[in-house]
């Protein structure tokens, strides 16, 4: 059976995707503390990211709003998924806010869970948390990585673009052949490719678009590389690539290891199309350094 192999079976991992235990000097172990009393979530945990100790030791993370239960079951995805108990936080934009704030970011990253229970998907939880966080911190730029909005995503996309975020993410996540495996019946590869574009088409003001690809789920590099062209192709700015993890036996396994030369190559490859900023390598993610992935974009 598909993503319960035999774990002598696995492909072992290289030595470049060893990450360090915290440092007890670093600032890890204040945002941990920090989040967890402010009773917010970030996909750094939730999502088991590598890169959670460096993130955090720096004094970053990624927020996830709209609670800690997703109603997608992504094959590739450790964040929980099921059928959410309570509604949207009023509450979570400001102490969200006041947590970005304490740890006195300069652009702060949001994310969320899918919520297909709620009628607009979100959108106005995100356009809250987008809200609060200009007015607690007006020199900082909000980047927002956000689901489909599954049936409300023209509505929904006013609604976010409207508080003005200055990074509009949605990841793509995989190849075209892979996807409808991968994310599921309900997600669309050319849907995901319209929101990027229709986000750049509703905007009144210079966004920022961007979109991540993790590879190691079975494809080929030159269906990665078709993959950015389709993003390049719908005016996306900024493209991050990484390697897939396999979280536990029940989720997709890995299908190779993607060396750093790989990575490399593809990053050449996607300035070559004309990407403001490639981010590839083995443990990027989408939200990985965040802030120097806006600074590498030429405007």
């Amino acid at each position: 059976m598909e993503g319960s192999r035999p774990v002598a079976d696995r492909p072992r991992r290289p030595a470049w995707m060893k990450v360090r235990a915290p440092n007890a000097d670093s600032r890890y172990f204040d945002v941990k503390k920090l989040i967890h009393g402010a009773s917010l979530h970030t996909i750094c945990e939730e999502a088991r990211c590598p890169n959670i100790s460096e993130c955090w030791g720096r004094g970053t993370a990624t927020f996830q709003i709209l609670g800690d239960t997703c109603t997608r079951a992504c094959r590739y995805c450790y964040v929980n998924s099921g059928k959410p108990e309570h509604p949207p936080d009023p509450l979570e934009p400001l102490r969200l806010a006041q947590a970005a704030a304490q740890m006195e970011l300069t652009h702060v990253v949001v994310t969320s869970v899918d919520r297909d229970d709620v009628p607009d998907r979100g959108a106005g939880h995100y356009a809250a948390t987008i809200r609060a966080l200009k007015r607690k911190l007006p020199h900082a730029s909000v980047e927002v990585l956000t689901p489909d909005f599954l049936g409300v995503e023209e509505e929904a996309l006013r609604t976010v673009l409207a508080a003005r975020p200055e990074v509009f993410n949605h990841n793509i996540e995989t190849v075209r052949r892979l996807h409808r495996r991968m994310r599921g019946a309900k997600a669309s590869y050319d849907k995901a490719l319209w929101l990027l574009r229709r986000a750049k088409e509703l905007s009144d003001y210079p966004v920022l678009t961007k979109s991540g690809i993790i590879v190691g789920l079975g494809e080929t590099n030159d269906e990665i590389v078709e993959t950015m062209r389709d993003l390049r192709a719908h005016g996306v700015d900024v493209v991050t690539i990484g390697q897939y993890l396999q979280p536990s036996s029940r989720h997709a396994p890995i299908d190779r290891w993607v060396h750093p030369n790989e990575f490399r190559r593809l990053r050449e490859q996607g300035e070559a199309m004309g990407f403001g900023s490639v981010f590839a390598g083995p443990l990027v993610r989408s939200s990985y350094r965040a802030d120097e992935q806006r600074a590498a974009f030429a405007y």
